[in-house]
């Protein structure tokens, strides 16, 4: 997955100025990026404060380990009943 060049803080930043009355157009033709980008951010973001932002990180990155663990308990199940010759 492609990182994006602006942290939660930044973003969290910009939607805070577009609900003060900034348009969005005129933001993203300030900061570089495109008005998909920033619905897109809107989306995933929208009415969060900088702490709940750096929990849902936290929580993703907890979420992507625990899946991680998951595949590998899996493919050991498999692999052992394929040893031992036991069905399905």
């Amino acid at each position: 997955m492609k990182k994006s060049r602006y942290s939660e803080e930044q973003i969290i930043g910009f939607i805070k100025q577009v609900e003060a009355g900034m348009a969005v157009a005129e933001l993203c033709r300030k900061h570089g990026f495109s008005d998909a980008s920033f619905y897109k951010w809107r989306a995933k973001f929208g009415g969060m404060d900088v702490s709940e932002a750096k929990r849902l990180r936290e929580l993703e990155g907890e979420n992507a380990k625990l899946k991680k663990l998951l595949a590998e308990a899996h493919l050991d199940i498999h692999a052992l009943k394929s040893v031992f010759g036991v069905k399905r």
